[in-house]
């Protein structure tokens, strides 16, 4: 392995995983498709274009493995953790279970790319940047998308259960 590589692997490892590991939940298969993403980078380094970072690119090979996986398995479910670290009070709101569960089945039924969008940027911890570099968009369109399904999982939260905090006027910022 050629010393550029051997520090691109340093670098970014921790991230791919962390971001494989938020979409699968299984500490696995994340090894498994992180070990398989830097395999592919490896051997395609050559024909990294530098139209996007390095964390992105990385990203998106993991990504494609991992959909890959599960279309070969047919059994993806997105398996959800007991909090999200972030930094809005819909995030916060996991620390109470029973809300935690609540949005986890939303966020399982949210229509994409509102679910990967939310899933990148609370569980993989992506700025927008990186999320639009995944999607091949604009970075505002991740930002307006990752509202957009902060909106539709408080609206759902909301029609569930009308006591919640959210039908209170709890507002989220980011």
């Amino acid at each position: 392995m050629d010393m550029q590589f051997e520090k691109i692997y340093e670098q970014f490892f921790k991230d791919v995983y962390l971001y494989i590991f938020a979409l699968s939940r299984d500490p696995h298969l994340a090894e498994d498709i992180t070990q398989e993403t830097f395999f592919k980078a490896m051997k395609g380094l050559k024909h990294f274009r530098g139209d996007c970072s390095v964390k992105s690119w990385l990203c998106q090979i993991a990504k494609n493995l991992y959909l890959s996986h599960l279309r070969k398995n047919k059994n993806g479910t997105l398996e959800l953790p007991e909090t999200l670290p972030s930094d809005i009070d819909l995030e916060n709101s996991f620390a109470n279970r029973e809300t935690a569960i609540s949005i986890y089945q939303i966020l399982h039924i949210l229509e994409e790319p509102y679910k990967e969008v939310f899933t990148l940027r609370t569980l993989g911890d992506l700025s927008y940047r990186e999320i639009a570099d995944i999607f091949g968009k604009q970075e505002n369109w991740a930002r307006v998308t990752y509202h957009r399904a902060k909106l539709k999982i408080r609206e759902t939260l909301v029609a569930s259960d009308p006591t919640h905090i959210y039908s209170k006027g709890g507002t989220t910022h980011d």
